[in-house]
């Protein structure tokens, strides 16, 4: 649906702010979560933080005390499941010692990440070699068992943060190499919400369609492939997750007002249609769109 001539008019408000800062007015604020931000503070890469010389728990702490952050997170710097599942007994121990020093609730988060399983970083065979070469059928096959692994992985690491008491799991740029990696991530949910029901689930999207590397995989009888956030947030309900969190791609050859009216209007009908929360990913880095 359009956006209305008053939706359209108090986005033009924001947009033509003369202050350096937009703010939320009062009694509208909303609870947010987030993908490592505490991160930046501590950590330098080229894409962005701060550098400071302080560890990852301070780091949460100073997000969670200075920032007033509504919940906080903790993630490996190696920012997904595979390079976790080896060092899991670290990460356990470093949830634990953060989560008895915080309020906010903690979550734990990391990608799926498909790609890391495939070769030269995995042993399946890589989709990316061989659908140049018309080996569909291979390339599909390679997807599966791959994804079933990244399945197991997830698991396996939820299950050991749960055991830590992990007050919250959040599966980061969720598809990012296609509809495999998006249903790895939600059977992955169902495992979990049966072994671990007091640990919340978020799912945050990388894209705002789920591309169909290969194709023919269902979740609950309906395609993955080729799902926008609408339909994308169904199936991360039928899975059993708590959050859901919609990315919506950039067109850099339009400007910031037209990207942000279509980000909103795909996020206001995602909402319109969940029955979770719905926090939209905000960040480039996931294809987001500032949303305030």
């Amino acid at each position: 649906t359009e956006l209305s001539s008053a939706e359209l008019e108090h986005l033009f408000d924001i947009i033509a702010e003369p202050g350096r800062i937009v703010s939320v007015s009062p009694g509208e604020e909303l609870v947010v979560t987030d993908d490592g931000v505490s991160e930046n503070l501590c950590g330098g890469e080229a894409d962005g933080g701060a550098g400071l010389p302080i560890g990852r728990q301070n780091a949460i702490l100073s997000y969670e005390r200075a920032f007033a952050a509504d919940t906080v997170s903790i993630g490996h710097v190696d920012y997904s499941f595979k390079p976790v599942k080896s060092i899991i007994e670290y990460e356990m121990n470093s949830y634990y010692s953060t989560s008895l020093v915080t309020t906010a609730p903690l979550f734990y988060g990391a990608q799926p990440n498909l790609g890391l399983y495939f070769q030269k970083d995995g042993p399946f065979p890589n989709p990316a070699d061989l659908l140049p070469r018309g080996k569909i059928k291979e390339a599909r096959e390679a997807q599966e068992e791959a994804a079933e692994q990244l399945k197991d992985d997830m698991v396996f690491v939820g299950k050991k943060l749960y055991e830590m008491g992990c007050e919250g799991l959040n599966f980061d740029t969720t598809g990012s190499a296609g509809d495999a990696d998006f249903h790895a991530t939600l059977e992955a949910i169902v495992e979990l919400k049966n072994a671990a029901p007091l640990m919340a689930v978020e799912v945050g999207m990388s894209s705002e369609f789920v591309l169909g590397m290969h194709g023919e995989i269902f979740f609950k009888e309906k395609r993955l492939a080729g799902m926008y956030p609408h339909k994308q947030v169904k199936a991360a309900e039928a899975a059993g997750a708590d959050i859901f969190g919609p990315a919506v791609n950039v067109n850099t050859t339009k400007s910031m007002p037209w990207n942000l009216a279509r980000a909103v209007t795909f996020v206001r009908e995602t909402v319109s249609t969940a029955n979770i929360p719905v926090h939209p990913n905000v960040g480039m880095g996931v294809c987001g769109v500032p949303m305030c």
